[in-house]
């Protein structure tokens, strides 16, 4: 049976395990679309589709967007001028409606802030009491690894805790140019390594922590799966990556289209991601470091089941999927979904926007399902 929506076309097909299977039909869509089928006795298949990419498709974004988003596409980053406009975010009339709490962890001799966010009353009151280990989202904010902070993303990771009714923990990892790789991704992993060993305030089951994080944070949460994984320390079920920024190249050299073709005009430009990459290296030769830019990991075995959503007009769309190819390939479960109409950011705008809601739906599915391992 073919089923045929706006932006897939879905093929069923049961087979009598669990199986991949890449199938190619030629309609309005040209659509290369994943399936992963499972089989439990006499179960019907199951199946997670990742859509395809439209052929010759016109631009869906409206043309005044357009326009707003072409003035605010200035290339360069002038650091002292980018944190002054993100921290207009502060000023967020709804923050004394949200659920909060501080606290540190350590890394180090360095304290690291980390903000509680609660999705309710209940959760607020429950979260640190005895014996109640409730479902946790460690977040790591955007940035380009420069800018923004857990003030700033007050209103993302309060929305982050209604919406999907866990506890967000919002990590304050240190920033470039002040402090360079590695710094902030090892206050990102020794917060990760206080909540999975259950030394935090809460009660905390490693099962049930999923590590998350937007653009640079998306950077941030693949490392330190990664790291987790090598050092063995604790081990990560489940990752979200938000449009995450996973290579060390943006300029004409790169090998992903979405660099060239959305590179310019859609707010992110690729002139700003070479400028936050040299502002967050201590040298060009970590840019070569997997750590640094994930998707150049040669060993993707053993991570946790991930979910990758990407925006369609991103300079840093096409690096998101092809990690996600990646991780399949080596043997992981893996979920990509491509937002239509969306650009870099878009997932800090308000809950009544569609690419958002979209998103939450694609997030509160992955939260409340689990996968078994596709073995290679």
């Amino acid at each position: 049976m073919i089923i045929r929506t706006d932006h897939e076309i879905i093929k069923r097909i049961t087979y009598e395990r669990t199986c991949v299977k890449y199938v190619r039909i030629m309609a309005k869509y040209d659509t290369e679309t994943k399936y992963i089928y499972t089989r439990k006795g006499k179960k019907r298949s199951s199946f997670i589709v990742i859509p395809g990419v439209p052929v010759k498709s016109e631009n869906t974004m409206p043309r005044a967007v357009r326009t707003v988003l072409h003035a605010l596409s200035y290339g360069g980053i002038e650091v002292d001028a980018s944190r002054k406009l993100a921290d207009i975010k502060k000023m967020d009339p709804m923050r004394i409606f949200y659920r909060t709490l501080d606290a540190e962890v350590y890394n180090g001799d360095y304290k690291v802030p980390v903000r509680l966010f609660f999705p309710n009353e209940e959760a607020m009151e429950n979260g640190a009491a005895s014996g109640k280990k409730p479902p946790v989202i460690l977040f790591f904010h955007g940035g380009g690894w420069v800018t923004e902070s857990v003030e700033n993303y007050e209103r993302v990771c309060a929305r982050m805790a209604q919406s999907t009714g866990q506890i967000v923990a919002s990590v304050e990892y240190r920033l470039a140019p002040e402090y360079r790789f590695p710094v902030g991704l090892m206050d990102c992993y020794a917060a990760a390594r206080v909540f999975y060993t259950n030394r935090f305030l809460l009660n905390t089951d490693p099962d049930r922590i999923t590590i998350m994080g937007d653009s640079a944070g998306g950077n941030l949460a693949a490392a330190v799966c990664m790291m987790a994984r090598d050092r063995r320390e604790f081990f990560p079920k489940k990752q979200i990556l938000i449009y995450p920024a996973l290579n060390n190249c943006y300029t004409e050299e790169s090998p992903f289209e979405s660099v060239r073709t959305n590179g310019t005009g859609y707010l992110l430009t690729a002139a700003k991601m070479e400028d936050y990459l040299k502002l967050y290296e201590s040298s060009p030769k970590d840019r070569q470091n997997p750590y640094f830019a994930p998707i150049l990991e040669k060993d993707l075995r053993n991570l946790p089941e991930t979910l990758i959503l990407t925006a369609e007009y991103d300079p840093l769309r096409d690096e998101g999927e092809v990690y996600g190819r990646k991780l399949h390939a080596a043997g992981n479960h893996v979920e990509v979904h491509r937002i239509y109409g969306a650009f870099h950011g878009f997932f800090a705008l308000g809950i009544k926007f569609l690419h958002v809601q979209e998103s939450f739906k694609y997030i509160n599915q992955f939260l409340n399902k689990s996968y078994e391992k596709i073995l290679q």
